[in-house]
């Protein structure tokens, strides 16, 4: 676990800030179709995730999907699928065996310098120094055992 935001621990696939889990209830989506919707979501970050296509995952239309998915999860789906892509490359950052161009791709974002203003917004730091920073945790804490 990281302690980069503020001393607080941050779990390697914790959704952006502010966002909740999925639970049932009266209004929103079944917790089996939320359920439906965040796997195929997790399966496919590296894709583009049209609204469209993720109401026909539980066939409904992408207005009425979009009103009940941010009902039940407090958010709207884009900031939720965005929220997905930036706790995914923080895991990925963890390790220096792909650049950071390469992990903008493999969670969804068609340039690096779009990846590091979302990653920026959401976090308040880039990439680079989000890699810099856990690489330099992870020397203190291993150099004092």
């Amino acid at each position: 676990m990281s302690t980069l935001t503020g001393g607080e621990p941050v779990a390697p696939f914790a959704p952006e800030p502010g966002l909740r889990a999925a639970a049932p209830t009266s209004g929103g989506l079944p917790g089996c179709r939320v359920r439906q919707v965040t796997e195929f979501i997790e399966r496919n970050l590296d894709k583009d995730l049209p609204l469209a296509e993720l109401a026909a995952v539980v066939c409904m239309s992408p207005f009425h999907f979009a009103r009940l998915f941010k009902h039940s999860t407090g958010v709207p789906p884009h900031r939720f699928v965005v929220g997905q892509r930036i706790a995914r490359a923080r895991v990925v950052l963890t390790t220096r065996e792909l650049s950071i161009a390469q992990i903008s791709r493999m969670v969804g974002f068609r340039t690096p310098g779009h990846f590091t203003t979302v990653f920026r917004r959401v976090l308040g730091i880039t990439p680079g120094a989000f890699r810099a920073a856990v690489t330099r945790e992870d020397r203190l804490s291993g150099g004092g055992e």
